[in-house]
């Protein structure tokens, strides 16, 4: 059996012929006490303002909401 670096490579060449590649993603830990405390005295610092101009400008560029689909 080939050792797991080869395997991986193996594996990644399989993807990339079929167009796809791999994307890893570090993300804080929702779980930890700390890190939900850190996001909810973000999240109150919110200027609510702000975040409803962002969510239109958003709403109105998104591609999932058009009527014609491309």
């Amino acid at each position: 059996m080939p050792a797991p670096a080869q395997r991986m490579r193996t594996m990644r060449d399989r993807r990339r012929i079929k167009g796809l590649r791999e994307l890893r993603l570090v993300v804080a830990d929702a779980r930890s006490e700390e890190v939900r405390k850190r996001i909810a005295e973000q999240v109150a610092r919110l200027n609510p303002d702000d975040e409803r101009e962002a969510m239109e400008w958003i709403e109105a560029v998104s591609e999932f909401d058009a009527d014609t689909p491309w």
